[in-house]
């Protein structure tokens, strides 16, 4: 059984002031035709579909024809799970509907999906709370798959029945998973968990979760969960959240968060992006494949030294989504920021990095003479904070903010 793996996709993000949907819409396709191409059996979406719980409609649009095109004319089953950013409700909104097209959503830990059999041959023979056993009309054994959605911990708890709400949530989840897996996950089948959780190998490193991303690890969150709360009859853990594709765990199982298909923040700067491909037979440890996705569009970092320098690297890197640090002896004027942008088209951000020689410490440390005017107070703080004296433009605007709360 082939199983390809993808998650955050965060379908309606913005970077700023960039839409990111055509983006998502060429690597969105990009997935498809990897899926086509790889004679894929089954498609994961381990949560975090949209970016927010109200996407825009054409972010929605874009997520169910993705779904669409990956579940083959309903031959090739789609399971899409709820993130942190989604809303479970409107996540299986759409489930009687999409069950046609053997897509399955799960918006909840403790979510039923209906029994189901399409033409097809694709059919969900057995269910439970938080668990699918599928069968595909070309394979004679079944995939049997633990499903946790994202819910923040006291919420884990009251959907997994914690008999202790105090108790601590990795053992919950443990018992919850155990008892699935010894009910329904034998070695005459693959045996999956799916889940939208911060998970890590016990002992090891901690992820830094995405920059502007709506962090797990917090109060009212939910825990870390370790690898080795998951049960040993399963042989494939598919995790969404973290944004870099990550190994988590090889030692019993492989443990994977798949990563974005795009970079969504400038501390993704660089990162390469990947779907996961996972070989799996019953009762044998899955084999795991990781393909590169080539469409994504590169954000990058760079730091330069004054305007020139800027355009030409600019003028190299016209493809990417640009956060451009300046180092510079002045303020930057608009008309250097009209130099840059007519240059590059997707510059986000300038941050200008001023340094002046001139205006060096001397007067960082001297004491504050009240009798002095509060032009000449309001210069020393300037420069003290940015490192140079405050051009004419802002003495004029300080001049005129001053002249009205004189009147008053």
């Amino acid at each position: 059984m082939r199983i390809l793996h993808t998650a955050d996709w965060h379908l309606g993000k913005r970077l700023e002031d960039f839409s990111r949907l055509d983006e998502q819409f060429v690597v969105m396709n990009e997935i498809c035709e990897i899926a086509d191409r790889e004679h894929v059996d089954i498609v994961l979406v381990s949560g975090d579909l949209f970016d927010t719980f109200n996407p825009p409609t054409e972010a929605v649009d874009l997520f169910y024809k993705t779904l669409k095109r990956l579940s083959n004319g309903g031959r090739r089953p789609v399971l899409a799970i709820a993130g942190n950013h989604d809303s479970p409700d409107r996540i299986e909104a759409p489930d009687p509907l999409a069950r046609e097209c053997g897509i399955i959503f799960v918006g909840y830990p403790n979510s039923v999906v209906p029994v189901f059999h399409l033409e097809t041959g694709v059919k969900i023979s057995c269910v439970d709370k938080g668990f699918i056993e599928l069968m595909l009309a070309e394979i004679d054994f079944p995939v049997r798959i633990l499903v946790t959605p994202y819910a923040n911990e006291y919420r884990l708890k009251q959907f997994l029945n914690a008999e202790d709400i105090d108790s601590e949530l990795r053992r919950v989840l443990e018992d919850h998973w155990k008892n699935i897996a010894d009910r329904y996950c034998d070695n005459s089948g693959v045996n999956i968990l799916v889940s939208h959780l911060f998970m890590i190998k016990k002992g090891g490193p901690i992820p830094e979760e995405p920059e502007d991303e709506k962090p797990i690890l917090h109060v009212g969150g939910a825990q870390a969960i370790f690898t080795q709360n998951i049960p040993k009859q399963i042989q494939y853990t598919a995790l969404g959240h973290l944004h870099r594709m990550h190994k988590v765990d090889d030692s019993v199982s492989p443990v994977y968060y798949s990563g974005s298909p795009i970079s969504y923040s400038f501390s993704e700067a660089n990162q390469k992006k990947f779907v996961l491909i996972a070989d799996i037979l019953p009762g044998e440890k899955a084999e795991i494949r990781e393909i590169e996705l080539s469409t994504v569009r590169p954000l990058l970092r760079k730091r330069v030294n004054g305007i020139d320098e800027a355009i030409e690297w600019l003028s190299e890197n016209q493809n990417a989504l640009v956060e451009l640090t300046l180092v510079t002896d002045t303020f930057i004027t608009p008309l250097d920021r009209r130099k840059l942008n007519s240059v590059h088209q997707g510059i986000v951000t300038i941050i200008p990095e001023v340094i002046s020689e001139d205006l060096n410490v001397e007067n960082r440390h001297k004491q504050i003479d009240l009798n002095r005017s509060m032009e000449e107070l309001f210069c020393d703080y300037f420069t003290h904070e940015k490192g140079q004296a405050p051009s004419e433009d802002i003495m004029s605007i300080f001049r005129e903010i001053l002249a009205e709360e004189e009147e008053e």
